[in-house]
C-alpha cells in the first residue's frame, strides 16, 4: 500500500519522482506529493489529494520543480483523512527535516504526547507527521542523521519504509524499513528508491534490498548501508530480469486485459522453472525428498486471492499425496495460537512476498519451529529472504489490483508441489504422475484457445452490467474457483458477490435466491457434477438465471438446465482450474469495462498489503 520514490543524481528529480510514481499507481492511493531540492538548497514540497495527474499538472509534469535529488509519495489514507494536508511529504519546524512513509507508527500518540510536551506543533492528524519530528527532537539532540534515524528505529513500533530529506545535509537522501518493502537501484551517476521495482525499471535492474532494522545513504556516486548500530555493512545488487516493457500495457487498453492475456506465458515460465524432461526438480528450491517424506502435514496460510490458490492446493495436495492440509487465512494464523505438529510445512503463498499479514504468520511458523516455504512472485522479497524454501512463481510484473497471472502462477506452483509430494511418497502411480504432468504441459495452448473465444462472454458481460447480486457455487475444486470467481467480480465491478459451497445451499443462503437472481455455478469435477446439477436444479426453479462455467465432457448434463454455459476443453480433473478461471476472469473484466470503472485500480483496494 502507498508508494514510495526517491532519487539523487545528475538529472532533474521532479520528472523521474512522477513517473516513478506513475509506476505505483497500482498500489492504491489518495493524495500524492513530492519534495525537491532546489538550486538554493530550500527543499520545495508540492502535494495534491486525488489522482497523481493532479500533482503533475500542478507541476508542470515536474518542470516547475528545479533540482536533481528529492522524494516522492502516494498515500493510502491511515491515520487522517485523505487531503492535502495529511499528504506526503510532511516536513518538521523551518522545513529542517522532510520524510515520506509507508505503513503505521503504532506508538505514533504515546510519541506525539512526548513531543508536545517539548514544544512541537502539529499541523496534520498523521502518525508520518510524528514520525518526521521525532527524527527532529533527535537529530536537534544528538546532532547526527544517523543516530536520529537510529534512535527513531529504535524508539517506534509498527512497520515503516521511510525516506529522509535533511535541509543541512544537501547531498544525500536516508532510506530506513521495518516490514514495509523498499529497494534502492544504482543507475550510472544517479541512484534511485521505491517501494517496487517497476518504479525503476526504466532506469536500472541493478536492485539492493534493504533488510529489516537497516539504514541507507544515497549519494548521487552511490549507496551505503549500515545496521541499526551505525556500522557500515556490504550489500549485494539483485539483478532484475524483467524489462521495462514488460510493467508496460502493450496497446491493452488496461493492464488488467493485459495480464489476463499473458497467463500462457506464465504457465510455461512457471512449469519450466522446475520441470526438467517431464521430471520435478526442486533442487532449486532446496526443498529435499527426504524433508518431504517427513512431512506429516502441511498448513497453507495466505490472503485474498492467494488464499484461494491455497484452498485449491488443499484439495490436489490431499487428493495426491494423501497427507492433511488445513488452509488458514494469514490475517487470522496468529491469533488463534497455532499448535503446529513436529514434522510439519507451512507453505506462505503471496504475489508481492511482502503482505503484512503473510509475513507475520511466516514469523510465527519459524518461531514455532515449522518448516517454512514461500509461494512468491517477487525475488528478494521479504517473505522469500525469511522462508526456509522459496518456489517463484514467474509472472513477472503484476500492475491491476486484481490478480489474474499471478494467481494463475499460484495455481500452478500447487499442482507441482503436491505432484511432487505425490511421487516421493510413492501415493500415485507413474503413469498417473505421467498423464498429470502432461495434463499440465498442455495447460497453455488451452488457455490460449479460451482467450481466443471472449468475444462471447464480453456480449454477455453487457448483459450484466445492471446485475445487483450474484451467487458463485460449486464442490469441491469447484469451489475454491468460485471463491475467485466472486472475489474478482466484487472487486472490480462492484457488484455484490459471494460464493457457496453448493451442498451449503439448502442450510439457508437459497433464502436469497428470488426471481433473476444470477447464480454461477463451476462443474468440471465429474465426480461431483450430479449433485451440483441437483443444485442448480434447485436454484432454477427459484426463479434464477443461471450461468455455467462447465468441462466438456460434461456439457450433456449441464446445457439443459443452465441460461448461459461456458464449456473448458478437457483436462485432469486436478488441474481444471486453470481452466475454468479464465472466463470468470473475463467475465468481470468485461462487467467492470462495461460500466466505465477504473478496471486496474479499484476503490478502496492496494495492491500490495504492507500494513494490517
Amino acid at each position: 500500500m502507498c508508494g514510495i520514490v526517491g532519487y539523487i543524481g545528475k538529472k532533474q528529480a521532479a520528472p523521474v519522482l512522477l513517473e516513478g510514481l506513475s509506476k505505483l499507481e497500482y498500489r492504491g492511493y489518495d493524495s500524492a506529493g513530492i519534495a525537491v531540492r532546489g538550486n538554493g538548497g530550500k527543499i520545495d514540497v508540492v502535494k495534491t489529494k486525488g489522482r497523481l495527474q493532479l500533482l503533475i499538472d500542478k507541476t508542470e509534469n515536474g518542470n516547475a520543480l528545479f533540482g536533481t535529488s528529492g522524494i516522492g509519495h502516494t498515500r493510502w489514507a491511515t491515520h487522517g483523512e485523505p487531503n492535502e494536508t495529511n499528504a506526503h511529504p510532511h516536513v518538521s519546524e523551518g522545513g529542517k527535516i522532510v520524510l515520506v512513509h509507508n505503513g503505521i507508527i503504532e506508538n505514533y500518540a504515546e510519541i506525539k504526547e512526548k513531543l508536545l510536551s517539548h514544544g512541537y506543533t502539529f499541523y496534520s492528524n498523521t502518525d508520518t507527521e510524528v514520525a518526521t519530528k521525532l527524527i527532529a527532537y533527535y537529530y536537534e539532540k544528538y546532532g547526527g542523521a544517523l543516530e536520529a534515524i537510529e534512535r527513531f528505529i529504535l524508539r517506534v513500533r509498527g512497520s515503516y519504509a521511510i525516506a529522509v530529506m535533511f535541509a543541512d545535509l544537501p547531498d544525500r537522501i536516508y532510506a530506513a524499513r521495518k516490514d514495509s518493502p523498499m529497494i534502492i537501484g544504482a543507475g550510472e551517476d544517479s541512484v534511485y528508491l521505491a517501494s517496487d521495482v517497476p518504479a525503476i525499471l526504466k532506469y536500472t535492474r541493478n536492485v539492493y534490498y534493504i533488510e529489516n532494522l537497516e539504514i541507507a545513504v544515497m549519494e548521487t556516486d552511490g549507496v551505503r548501508f549500515y545496521n541499526v548500530d551505525r556500522t557500515e555493512i556490504e550489500k549485494m545488487p539483485v539483478h532484475i530480469t524483467w524489462d521495462a516493457e514488460a510493467a508496460e500495457k502493450g496497446g491493452y487498453e488496461h493492464f488488467m486485459m493485459k495480464e489476463i492475456c499473458e497467463q500462457p506465458k506464465v504457465i510455461t515460465d512457471t512449469v519450466n522453472y522446475v520441470l526438467k524432461d517431464k521430471k520435478i526438480d526442486f533442487t532449486e528450491i532446496g526443498l529435499s525428498d527426504k524433508l518431504i517424506r517427513a512431512t506429516k502435514r502441511i498448513t497453507i496460510v495466505a490472503c485474498g486471492s492467494a488464499y484461494h490458490a491455497g484452498v485449491v492446493m488443499q484439495y490436489v495436495m490431499e487428493g495426491l499425496a494423501r497427507i492433511p492440509v488445513r488452509v488458514e487465512l494469514a490475517s487470522e494464523f496468529r491469533y488463534r495460537k497455532p499448535i503446529l505438529e513436529r514434522g510439519e510445512l507451512v507453505v506462505v503463498i503471496s504475489q508481492s512476498g511482502e503482505t503484512a499479514d503473510s509475513l507475520a504468520a511466516l514469523r510465527e511458523a519459524k518461531r514455532l519451529g515449522a518448516k517454512t516455504l514461500a509461494v512468491v512472485n517477487v525475488l528478494g522479497s521479504s517473505i522469500a529472504r525469511e522462508a526456509d524454501f522459496v518456489f517463484y512463481t514467474k509472472a513477472g510484473p503484476e500492475i491491476a489490483v486484481a490478480t489474474t497471472k499471478a494467481y494463475t502462477a499460484q495455481l500452478i506452483a500447487g499442482y507441482l508441489i503436491s505432484l511432487k509430494f505425490a511421487v516421493v511418497k510413492k501415493t500415485i502411480s507413474e503413469a498417473a504422475s505421467a498423464a498429470i504432468t502432461d495434463g499440465i504441459l498442455r495447460l497453455p495452448a488451452q488457455v490460449e484457445a479460451l482467450l481466443s473465444d471472449r468475444e462471447r462472454i464480453q456480449k454477455f458481460a453487457a448483459k450484466m452490467t445492471g446485475t445487483k447480486d450474484v451467487f458463485f457455487i460449486g464442490r469441491g475444486i469447484d469451489y475454491a474457483l468460485s471463491l475467485e470467481g466472486s472475489l474478482k467480480l466484487k472487486e472490480i465491478s462492484y457488484i455484490h458477490s459471494e460464493a457457496y459451497a453448493a451442498g451449503e445451499l439448502k442450510h439457508g443462503t437459497i433464502s436469497l435466491v428470488e426471481e433473476g437472481t444470477l447464480v454461477c455455478g463451476v462443474i468440471t469435477q465429474e465426480t461431483l457434477a450430479e449433485k451440483t446439477v441437483s443444485n442448480i436444479v434447485e436454484v432454477k426453479s427459484r426463479g434464477a438465471f443461471v450461468v455455467a462455467v462447465a468441462a466438456q465432457n460434461l456439457l450433456p448434463k449441464i446445457e439443459k438446465i443452465a441460461d448461459f454455459t461456458i464449456t473448458i476443453p478437457e483436462t485432469a480433473p486436478q488441474i481444471a482450474a486453470s481452466l475454468a478461471v479464465i472466463p470468470l476472469q473475463l467475465l468481470s473484466y468485461y462487467v467492470s469495462a462495461n460500466k466505465g470503472l477504473d478496471v486496474d485500480k479499484p476503490r478502496n483496494l492496494a495492491k500490495s498489503v504492507t500494513v494490517e
